[in-house]
C-alpha cells in the first residue's frame, strides 16, 4: 500500500459492486486506507467514514433492487477511523435464514473531509 495506488473517486460518495467467485456466507469486511506518517500531505482525509456494506444473489441496478426484483439485504454500517489502524475489519450481521451470497456492495456515504475525492486502498471480504 504506497500513497496515491488506491481506487480513488469523485467526492465524498460513492460505491463499488464486487462479484464473489463463489457464493459466500459473508461475516466480516476489511478496508485499508494509508497513515497519516506515510501521506504526503500528512493528512487523511481522502479515507472512508461512514460504510454500509449490501449483499445481493444478482448484480445491482440501483435502488436497492436488483435486475431480477432481487433485494438487496444491508449487512452493516460502521466507521473507519483514521486514528486507529489502517486496516481495520468490521464484523458483519447474520442473515436470516443464513444464505450465501454473489456480490458484495461497498457503499461510502462519507469521508473525512476531503470535498474533492475519496480513495480506499484495499477492501477484503471474509467469508465462508
Amino acid at each position: 500500500v504506497s500513497p496515491g495506488s488506491c481506487w480513488a473517486f469523485k467526492g465524498h460518495q460513492g460505491q463499488v459492486v464486487i462479484k464473489l467467485p463463489a457464493r459466500v456466507h459473508l461475516t466480516a469486511i476489511t478496508v485499508q486506507h494509508i497513515t497519516k506518517d506515510v501521506s504526503p500531505s500528512g493528512t487523511v482525509v481522502s479515507a472512508p467514514k461512514d460504510i454500509a456494506v449490501f449483499v445481493s444473489l444478482l448484480g445491482t441496478s440501483g435502488g436497492g433492487v436488483d435486475a431480477d426484483g432481487e433485494e438487496e439485504s444491508l449487512l452493516g454500517t460502521f466507521t473507519y477511523n483514521v486514528e486507529k489502524e489502517p486496516m481495520q475489519t468490521f464484523p458483519l450481521k447474520d442473515v436470516l435464514p443464513p444464505r450465501a451470497f454473489s456480490y458484495v456492495k461497498v457503499l461510502v456515504k462519507s469521508n473525512w473531509g476531503n470535498p474533492w475525492y475519496t480513495c480506499i486502498y484495499r477492501v477484503q471480504v471474509h467469508g465462508r
